[in-house]
């Protein structure tokens, strides 16, 4: 079975990093792309970063060159280094895998899902 735990969630002043890490268990990790949504209270969970098995990388526009994903196959671990953070880059954070797949910003895309880390941004 599929699991995947997030953790590094926080509160921050608005500029601030944070660095969210995902850990999975349960299947053969990199022929997995993975990926992490947000949702903010009210609002539908929207695509932050994806990254398919070869590595690729996918970035939401409002990113904005402030986030990174990768991932370390070798400990089974998807990270999100969040930098310049925002206020409006508050929510739940989830980690999402799917078998293969791609890089795509689509929810349903991804059938396994972490149970989230909450991320919050003061100004």
């Amino acid at each position: 079975q599929v699991r995947l735990l997030e953790s590094g969630g926080g509160s921050v002043q608005a500029g601030g990093s944070l660095r969210l890490s995902c850990t999975a268990s349960g299947y053969n990790y990199d022929t997995y792309s993975l990926g992490w949504f947000r949702q903010a209270p009210g609002q539908e969970r929207e695509g932050v970063a994806t990254i398919d098995h070869y590595g690729g990388a996918r970035y939401a526009e409002f990113v904005n060159g402030r986030f990174t994903i990768s991932r370390d196959n070798a400990v089974n671990t998807l990270y999100l280094q969040m930098n310049s953070l925002k206020p409006e880059d508050t929510a739940m954070y989830y980690c999402a895998a799917v078998r293969g797949g791609s890089n795509e910003l689509v929810r349903g895309k991804y059938n396994y899902w972490g149970q989230g880390t909450q991320v919050t941004v003061s100004s």
